[in-house]
């Protein structure tokens, strides 16, 4: 297959990487040459500076990494010549009708496409999906995420004010950079019923954008729940924690490990795992799972119609917060 990669920035080049280390050496380079970083490691591969003359080359499938708010810039362009997309969250800066246009062009098509929610790849948090799904501790009734980030230390090789996630024209703010725990909170409750937010800017960070979010869910099966984003915290944090009818379950993403108490047997247990994992295999899980869907051995662990889901939830919590009202869904 002939892929195609349309932006070139840390997570761009983690998709090569990972390509690459699949197997995969056909592999096409859409630039406009915005990076911040060197381009030493992408001297091996062609590089298109034009969209038209890039698509023109078909690729089979585009990975769409470039900032937020130009994602459909690139997905429907590559979506009209026929090409499946690996979409990187969120899949645009706002639901507006360019959203729906992907969506039927999609349909029409029979185009696969993979939203780059990774978390659905986390080894752990699929152990717990499955607890909650055979009922082990009973139902789930309420939880916690808890997910801060010091913004200047993500990407220290740059100004992190020209970053996408602090820039409002480049689809940033905490609400849509952050927005992982949206996808895999539906991902382990099932579907969001109602949903208030507050989003402040509170910090020195001389941004754009809100860097504090709180949120309230409700589901549709009575779980309740609430997720805290922040670019502020420091050293970072990103928990979740689940109450059950008979237990308990708290979730650390910088271990990856979970323990799990359960109230029968008032016993403590760990979930560690596999040896040797570290982020980029939720990343280089992903990708060989999009090759999957593209040889038809899989179907999308996170579709279309999931991207569009979570984009409702962060226009939702915006416009909560200007107007002081919830949301049903």
């Amino acid at each position: 297959m002939k892929f195609m990669i349309a932006g070139l920035g840390s997570i761009g080049r983690r998709h090569l990487r990972n390509l690459v280390a699949l197997g995969e050496r056909d592999i096409l380079l859409y630039r406009t040459h915005q990076s911040t970083l060197p381009d030493q490691e992408l001297a091996d591969f062609p590089v298109e500076t034009d969209l038209g003359q890039a698509l023109a080359q078909k690729p089979d499938a585009v990975i769409v990494a470039n900032p937020t708010a130009y994602h459909l810039d690139i997905a429907l362009p590559a979506a009209k010549a026929g090409c499946h997309l690996l979409l990187e969250k969120p899949i645009s800066g706002r639901l507006d009708e360019r959203v729906s246009e992907l969506q039927r062009i999609v349909t029409t098509k029979d185009l696969q496409v993979l939203v780059g929610f990774q978390n659905r790849f986390h080894p752990t948090l699929a152990r717990i999906r499955e607890i909650i799904l055979a009922g082990a501790l009973g139902r789930p009734l309420s939880f916690r995420v808890h997910w801060g980030e010091y913004l200047p230390d993500w990407h220290p090789w740059e100004d992190y004010r020209q970053s996408y996630a602090a820039r409002r024209d480049l689809g940033g703010g905490v609400v849509n950079t952050l927005s992982h725990p949206l996808d895999y909170v539906r991902w382990l409750f099932g579907e969001v019923r109602s949903l208030t937010g507050t989003t402040a800017q509170v910090s020195g960070l001389a941004l754009d954008v809100e860097d504090l979010a709180e949120i309230t869910l409700g589901f549709e099966n009575g779980v309740v729940g609430s997720v805290h984003l922040d670019y502020i915290q420091r050293p970072p944090e990103h928990t979740l924690a689940i109450i059950f009818e008979r237990g308990l379950i708290r979730w650390d993403n910088a271990s990856g490990e979970a323990k799990i108490y359960a109230a029968d047997s008032t016993s403590w247990e760990t979930l560690f795992p596999p040896e040797g994992f570290e982020r980029n295999q939720l990343f280089l899980s992903e990708t060989a799972h999009f090759l999957e869907v593209l040889r038809g051995g899989a179907s999308s662990r996170c579709d279309l119609a999931d991207g569009i889901r979570a984009l409702e939830l962060t226009e939702a919590i915006r416009r909560s917060s200007r107007t002081g009202q919830k949301t049903n869904f």
